[in-house]
């Protein structure tokens, strides 16, 4: 079971409290999870990843295990304390501005 923590203006969108939890098929990698996150909460389709291209939005950070993972690839494997659920996979709405 992999946990996501999302910030506070996705879970509203998809309607969820707290960290949302899900079955993710092995290996567990950038991709598999956020393909599991759209495919659970099909509203965020387009808030994480761009529709067209599947690239992160550029106002949008990973980290997991305080590891900024933002600009890895999407088949890059997730640290084991997060595949086996003891850590989260954070979803980060970045901040702009002066």
């Amino acid at each position: 079971m992999i946990r996501v923590v999302l910030p506070a203006h996705l879970r509203v969108l998809a309607r969820v409290h707290g960290e949302v939890e899900l079955d993710v098929p092995e290996p567990v990698t950038l991709c598999s999870v956020l393909d599991a996150l759209e495919t659970r909460h099909p509203v965020l389709r387009g808030t994480i990843r761009d529709h067209a291209t599947g690239r992160r939005r550029a106002f949008v950070r990973y980290y997991a295990c305080e590891e900024d993972l933002s600009h890895e690839p999407p088949g890059t494997a997730l640290p084991e304390p997060v595949a086996a659920g003891k850590e989260p996979f954070i979803v980060v709405g970045a901040m702009a501005g002066g």
